[in-house]
């Protein structure tokens, strides 16, 4: 979990010097979308469509990964680490 947190952390802090840098020379989300041809709308049409299809996928593979798991979580031996 610390190299979960860790990463995370980097990965804000990089983002917040980039975001600074970028801030500094006028670029903004709204142009670099612009730039890219993309809208907002469309960038949220794509994430509602991308989400529409893994959320059904998500669920079917976990209906038969989570029971797996437990599963096999529960029957290892004693004092075993997963690490």
């Amino acid at each position: 979990m610390w190299r979960v947190m860790h990463t995370t952390a980097k990965v804000a802090v990089a983002s917040l010097i980039v975001g600074t840098i970028f801030g500094h020379f006028g670029i903004t989300l709204e142009t670099l979308a612009n730039e890219l041809g993309l809208s907002f709308e469309r960038v949220g049409a794509l994430v509602e469509r991308a989400f529409g299809w893994a959320m059904p996928n998500l669920v079917l593979g976990a209906v038969i990964i989570v029971p797996i798991w437990a599963l096999v979580y529960i029957l290892r031996p004693p004092g075993q680490s997963s690490e």
